[in-house]
């Protein structure tokens, strides 16, 4: 006798009949209420542009945080719920920086992306260990970053699986953004072309007027690395769209 679809939501270790883990599946539901984040590789770099949503008046926007930092060739997007996404970049940094103590090397960015998955299908109720989560991480990540002089991208969901991208977008205007980055995304982009992409595809889905406070910009790029835009960087780039 096979239990109702709300007795399979508790265990979420538990597959139901047709093969479904509710609980993965509504942690990346709990993706679409975050805030946007797009993602663009070109062959000059990587370009990451993120909606900061402002909630009051009384919020510092410059420490609220959507682009960060991994690794001095790795930099990563989230969306989601930023307590478990502290969590997992936590755990990025720790693999990066442990990885050139032990090899002299910096860590791929495939390796990256696949120890910050392990770590996110690590969840459930039956586990041992301390460091295992009672439920899945409700965040989705994308990475940015340079191999070999190759600029890489790369998408994680809470199911634990890594793809990689020349274009994405995740958080609530997903769906729309990433319809616009299949219409007008390119190969041969220029850097710049691809912040005017990512930006105008943020203008479309986001709710409020794009402008400096509410948005971020980063570009990884073989020479320069991980660099995050100023706040008059973004405020031209947005001028010169209008």
């Amino acid at each position: 006798m096979f239990l109702t679809r709300s007795e399979y939501d508790r265990g979420v270790n538990t597959f139901s009949p047709e093969g479904r883990l509710f609980q993965v599946e509504y942690a990346i539901e709990a993706i679409k209420f975050g805030s946007t984040a797009i993602g663009i590789s070109t062959p000059d770099g990587v370009v990451m542009a993120v909606e900061k949503r402002i909630t009051s008046s009384l919020i510092e926007p410059s420490k609220m945080e959507k682009i960060v930092e991994v690794d001095r060739h790795i930099g990563c997007a989230t969306s989601g719920l930023m307590a478990d996404s502290r969590t997992l970049l936590d755990r990025a940094r720790i693999e990066c920086q442990n990885h050139w103590f032990v090899y002299n090397e910096r860590m791929s960015v495939e390796s990256c992306a696949q120890a910050v998955s392990n770590v996110a299908i690590q969840f459930g109720d039956g586990d041992d260990t301390d460091s295992a989560m009672s439920r899945p991480f409700g965040v989705a990540i994308l990475f940015a970053g340079i191999e070999n002089g190759e600029p890489q991208l790369w998408h994680m969901d809470p199911s634990g699986t890594y793809i990689r991208f020349d274009a994405k977008a995740i958080g609530s205007g997903s769906e729309g953004a990433q319809q616009n980055l299949q219409e007008y995304y390119l190969p041969t982009m220029t850097i710049k072309e691809a912040i005017n992409l990512a930006l105008s595809t943020l203008k479309q889905v986001m709710e409020e007027k794009l402008n400096s406070t509410n948005v971020e910009v980063m570009t990884m790029t073989p020479k320069e690395l991980f660099r995050m835009f100023s706040k008059e960087e973004v405020e031209e780039y947005i001028n010169n769209m209008s």
